[in-house]
This record gives structure tokens, sequence and C-alpha cells, in this order.
């Protein structure tokens, strides 16, 4: 989770979190070229005095002035492309998780089981015990395997919600009347926080979202004190 603070994004989690760091420090080191680049030719222009005739009206500089800037949106444009396909790509999954958005709760369902559901609240500031959250804990956590690939389905019984999870690079709208899906994978257990991403009413900032991921086996061992 992100600590006091953070300029930069939280650490990641999963291989599309990975992917989407990347993308971010290409992206930038491309802007910051073009702002240095910039910010040197207004320098130029407002120290000197001397003035180039043909500058002014070259064939050749606005050839390059006009190929340059599409190349700079091709080197942007490929790897975007790419990182949304991977993310749109729906492997087999191992598992499937039912999330549903109300005013202000998430209800979780694990469809591969039988009667696995639960409603997830945060737990009120008088209630917390020493080390959770204040705004970020709930009552009932999603606990996960990891390396895995996981289903996420997620719709919402009221307003519009967005369920979202920064460290795994998941955020997912959840609108009442259509279904839809995220691909979850995570390298690494731990306790991942989120929170409703989509102004939803009142107690919008009241929907928090917490995962935790397990090894397979404490998973299973998990499941089966659930029963």
């Amino acid at each position: 989770m992100a600590y006091p603070v953070q300029l930069g994004f939280q650490d990641a989690a999963s291989p599309i979190m990975e992917e989407l760091l990347y993308f971010h420090d290409h992206t930038l080191m491309i802007v910051f070229l073009i702002s240095s680049l910039v910010l040197y030719i207004i320098s130029l222009m407002l120290t000197t005095k001397l003035m180039h005739t043909s500058t002014m009206d070259a064939q050749e500089v606005e050839t390059v002035w006009t190929i340059l800037p599409a190349i700079i949106l091709i080197l942007i444009a490929l790897p975007s492309l790419r990182i949304l396909y991977m993310m749109d790509e729906i492997t087999t999954p191992s598992l499937t998780l039912k999330t549903m958005g109300h005013q202000w709760y998430w209800s979780y369902e694990y469809t591969d089981y039988e009667d696995l559901s639960f409603d997830s609240y945060m737990v009120p500031s008088s209630d917390l015990k020493p080390g959770e959250l204040r705004l970020l804990e709930v009552d009932n956590r999603i606990v996960l395997p990891t390396e895995l690939s996981i289903r996420m389905l997620i719709s919402s019984e009221d307003v519009l919600h967005s369920w979202a999870v920064p460290s795994l690079g998941v955020k997912t709208d959840a609108i009442p009347g259509r279904l839809n899906q995220a691909t979850l994978m995570t390298s690494r257990p731990g306790i991942y926080y989120g929170q409703c991403s989509e102004i939803c009413g009142a107690n919008h900032s009241f929907m928090p979202i917490v995962l935790e991921l397990v090894p397979l086996k404490h998973f299973e061992e998990w499941l089966l004190s659930m029963f």
C-alpha cells in the first residue's frame, strides 16, 4: 500500500502492474526529452539575436517536424496497445470470484464452490485493533491463492462503483445490469488494499477492498475452515 508523502506508484504485485510501470517510465522519458528540447529552443530564441533566414522557410525542417511527432506517437502507441491486449486476454482461470457493489459495501461469491459468499464492510474506527489501518480495514477479507489466474466478475446492484486495487493494476467499473470481467494474478503473497474509485454517494469513501493473497496450500486450508 502507499505510504505518507509517496509520489510514485505502489510496488507492483502482478505482471500486469509491472508492465504498466515500465510503460509509465518509457512514456515519461519521452515527455522529458520533448520538454527539454522545447525549453532549449525557447531559451535560444530569447537569448540570441541572430536569425538564419533560410530556416524560416525550409522544406526539410517542415518535413522533420511533421514526421518526428508521428514516430514518437508510434513509439508510445505500440507498447500501450500491447498492454491493453494483455489486460483483456483471459486465460483458463483457476478460480472465479464474483464481486457485487452496493451502497456502501462489497459482496463476494466464490462461484466454484457452493454457498461460499460473504459481505465485506469497513471496520469502524472505534473497533480497530492495534496495527489495523483506518478507513482501509474490512471485517471479511478476500482470500485468494498466489501465482494462479483468477477471473473477476464485477457488477453492481444499485449505482456505479469501481473495484480498484492499485498494487495489482486492477480497476474495473461495477455497472448495474452489466457483468465486467478482469484477470487477476499475483506474483507474491501479501495483503493488498484498494477502494471504490467511482463516486457512488455519501459514503463513497468508506468502501475499502482488502485482498489476502496466500500460497495455494494455505488457501485450501482457509476453504476448509469456511465450510
